[in-house]
């Protein structure tokens, strides 16, 4: 079903859930105006956090390359071109620039943008993985050209915002090498996890049971991709502000018999 035949009451839930895991994700430190600027994109383009499509970052939020092709496939989206802008390009340099026409429809005359990127302008962590970033930078402008989004999108920044982006670096140092990356560039989650967990002395076991219910699920292996994610950037943007109440929230999650040993 696409958006546009979505049901009041199912949008009506939607806004409900992603509200809720918002406030969960900022701490309930969420202004209002974020709020409303959330309400309107949950009802205008069915983005849903638990998905993956939007991200709350210093302050603002961001869409996804998930979320933009989550609501091309909902708006039937006819097709996607993308293709090398070759004399801006120097694969020696680890430079590139793409640009992609995204067609809405089989009459549309198409929506173009151009995406960058080198050395000097990607996270570190997916460093020599410049070609797959510009050209998913290039897709996510032009999708938000042809379906109107006002919203950045986190790719367009980099794949975490700086404050996660150095505590991962200073992780990377006693954990598994750079290279250990998923087929989109980044580090697999799995791996970010197990950084952060090491990186911040936090209990293994307590994450995973914080993580199963956040992702409401009863196991963690169950929860779906973009759940693990979503969870991931929480987990290292208050480890980062506050490992204290972070520790005393996990602390929560110990049973009976491991609260009396």
């Amino acid at each position: 079903m696409t958006h546009k035949l979505a049901s009041a009451k199912e949008i009506g839930a939607l806004v409900r859930q992603n509200v809720r895991l918002a406030k969960r994700l900022s701490a309930g430190q969420l202004s209002v105006v974020r709020l409303d600027q959330l309400h309107g994109l949950t009802t205008d383009f069915g983005f849903s956090i638990a998905r993956g499509d939007l991200h709350y970052l210093d302050g603002g939020w961001y869409v996804t390359h998930a979320g933009l092709l989550g609501l091309a496939r909902r708006n039937r989206c006819s097709g996607i071109r993308v293709q090398p802008v070759c004399e801006f390009c120097d694969s020696a340099a680890g430079r590139w620039v793409f640009k992609a026409t995204v067609y809405k429809g089989s009459n549309s005359k198409g929506f173009v943008g151009y995406g960058d990127a080198d050395p000097s302008n990607v996270s570190s962590l997916v460093r020599g993985a410049e070609m797959r970033v510009a050209e998913t930078r290039a897709v996510n402008r032009a999708l938000r050209k042809a379906y109107g989004i006002g919203l950045c999108s986190v790719e367009e920044i980099g794949s975490f915002p700086l404050s996660v982006e150095s505590n991962r670096e200073g992780a990377n140092a006693s954990g598994p090498s750079r290279g250990a990356v998923s087929s989109n560039g980044q580090p697999c989650l799995r791996d970010q996890l197990r950084q952060l967990i090491g990186k911040y002395r936090l209990d293994a076991a307590l994450v995973k049971r914080y993580a199963a219910e956040f992702c409401q699920t009863e196991d963690l292996r169950q929860a779906k991709r973009e759940q693990v994610e979503a969870f991931v950037n929480h987990l290292a943007e208050w480890a980062a502000k506050d490992r204290a109440s972070l520790v005393c929230k996990l602390n929560a999650y110990l049973l009976p018999e491991e609260v009396k040993a």
